[in-house]
């Protein structure tokens, strides 16, 4: 004990949490909340930073379960998100199972994680197989899109309202038993409401009903939203009509379900996209079409304004990534992080060149991130093991994801991620300034080298005035003056390593000489420094 007195003073979380609780209470469901164009997701009066893994298509089955939960465990996720399937809660009209919700629910509880329930019910991944039977069969009463040619495609109309109707009378269901179960417990967190909406295989419903809605004017809530004059839907928006008329029926679809399910169960509900890739991603085609490289409708980058306007029931969207083109992630991150739009990565890639991105996402304000995939079913990892890199980045951040979903919404965070040609960057506090060196080893007066792969990656985080919170993989984070070199004018006055237990900073011991001599060295260890500087 005598020891730990010696200590610099803890990180005050127990402060920093009390400071919102003007914002939230523990009494409150779920809910996201902005200040100065920033996101904090609270979660029982706390902000909540969703370190997720989302499982299989077909793993959510009782049978199933039981190769998720490991995986999940051994990655550090703090949440899952699994889907319910319309056709297994309704296999006759009107006539629900939640068996395996409420299997669902109950091992998630027991396995101490939340969960992201995803309804994958009229659309999923642009196409309609999730609907029930008695749906697929029976397309006189639900309608399926009808292409250019005059043939019915794989897809359910979004201008039907019988099409609507079926889908929001299984929501509602669905969101009033899971208030029923969990409206005081807060096991779920959000609702994806479909999966990847649209059309694959045609931009847009060339039904009858369709062409005579098309022929009418834009609806003057749409044009006013954007601020576009009156006119058809061609004379508005031109070579992207086809398109904007399939997303906004299709957003108007999923925002009246979503505010039908909201008066169920009032937790936050965000829809996920396919995004458009560019051209260069797509080789075999060399352009881009709606309706065959990506879902026509959905809310990919062109059409965010469009479905913002159209569904403001919908609290996020958030775009599914799968691509590891740094500069494409990146820009898709620009492109979702908007002030009226949280930034949530629902989907990316498992693979572990896909891991920095997480670091990427935490430096734009992300309020959470999930690879998919992640299970013991053989799909994804053949080999029976899990994603290295993602569950090395959660066993890093998962004991202080609290701390660091505050401090980003404090705006008090900022990351580096090695990048080709830059295995060297700064970040600027202001008075303070980090230089971020990517790789080992590095020799003294020489540039850093790098990592192999440019995997390299770090956080900073400001705690006061002249104090840090410092953490990375394969970096060294070196402090220094503006205009001045490390250690001129200034030194650490203590670099403590510790980890966080509910919430509380435990210090484990202080860094010093070679440790701190050149630099705050953080390799593959999970290391977390607590650093006090001054200036003399």
């Amino acid at each position: 004990m005598a020891m730990r007195a010696r200590f610099p003073r803890a990180f005050p979380a127990v402060l920093l949490i009390l400071a919102l609780c003007s914002i939230a209470s523990a009494a409150d469901a779920p809910k996201i909340v902005s200040q100065n164009g920033r996101f904090a997701f609270m979660v029982d009066g706390r902000p909540y930073l969703i370190l997720g893994a989302q499982i299989n298509n077909s793993s959510a089955w009782p049978s199933v379960l039981p190769k998720v939960w490991p995986s999940l465990e051994d990655m550090h996720a703090n949440t899952v998100e699994a889907p319910v399937y319309w056709e297994q809660i309704e296999p006759q009209p009107g006539k629900f199972d939640f068996t395996n919700v409420d299997d669902l629910l109950q091992q998630a509880r027991q396995h101490h994680l939340h969960l992201v329930v995803l309804w994958f019910g009229t659309w999923k991944n642009g196409q309609m197989h999730y609907a029930p039977t008695w749906v697929k069969t029976d397309p006189a009463r639900y309608p399926r899109m009808i292409n250019s040619h005059g043939e019915p495609i794989d897809v359910l109309s979004a201008n039907s309202v019988a099409n609507r109707d079926a889908d929001k009378v299984a929501f509602v269901a669905l969101t009033r038993h899971l208030q029923s179960v969990d409206g005081s417990q807060h096991t779920i967190l959000l609702i994806q409401v479909e999966n990847e909406s649209g059309a694959i295989g045609t931009v847009r419903d060339y039904s009858a009903l369709a062409n005579q809605q098309f022929a009418k004017q834009v609806p003057s809530e749409l044009t006013a939203g954007l601020h576009k004059k009156p006119g058809t839907w061609t004379q508005v928006f031109g070579p992207d009509a086809d398109e904007a008329f399939q997303a906004w029926y299709q957003a108007r679809y999923i925002n009246d379900i979503v505010t039908a399910g909201k008066a169920q169960f009032n937790v936050p509900m965000y829809v996920n996209v396919w995004v458009s890739y560019p051209a260069a991603e797509l080789p075999e085609r060399r352009v881009t079409v709606p309706g065959i490289n990506y879902p026509s409708g959905g809310a990919v980058q062109k059409m965010i304004d469009l479905w913002k306007v159209a569904a403001p029931a919908i609290d996020m969207i958030g775009p599914d990534i799968y691509t590891d083109d740094s500069g494409f992630y990146r820009e898709l991150l620009r492109t979702y992080a908007r002030p009226d739009n949280p930034l949530w990565i629902p989907e990316t890639g498992s693979g572990d060149s896909f891991a920095k991105f997480f670091f990427y996402a935490l430096g734009k304000g992300a309020i959470g991130f999930s690879p998919f995939g992640i299970d013991r079913t053989g799909w994804t990892f053949t080999d029976g093991t899990g994603p290295k890199a993602h569950t090395e980045n959660y066993a890093l951040i998962a004991p202080m994801d609290s701390q660091i979903a505050l401090l980003n919404f404090e705006g008090k965070l900022k990351t580096a991620v090695e990048e080709p040609g830059k295995a060297q960057q700064e970040l600027d506090f202001g008075q303070w300034q980090a230089t971020i060196s990517f790789g080992f080893p590095q020799p003294d007066g020489r540039r850093p080298p790098g990592t192999p792969d440019f995997h390299g990656r770090a956080l900073v985080a400001q705690l006061g005035p002249n104090e840090f919170l410092v953490t990375g993989i394969d970096a060294r984070v070196s402090f220094h003056l503006p205009s001045r070199l490390a250690g001129q004018r200034m030194n650490i006055l203590q670099a403590v390593q510790g980890t966080y237990v509910d919430g509380k900073w435990e210090p484990l011991r202080i860094w010093n000489g070679d440790q701190t001599d050149r630099g705050l060295n953080f390799k593959h260890g999970g290391e977390v420094i607590h650093v006090s500087l001054a200036k003399f």
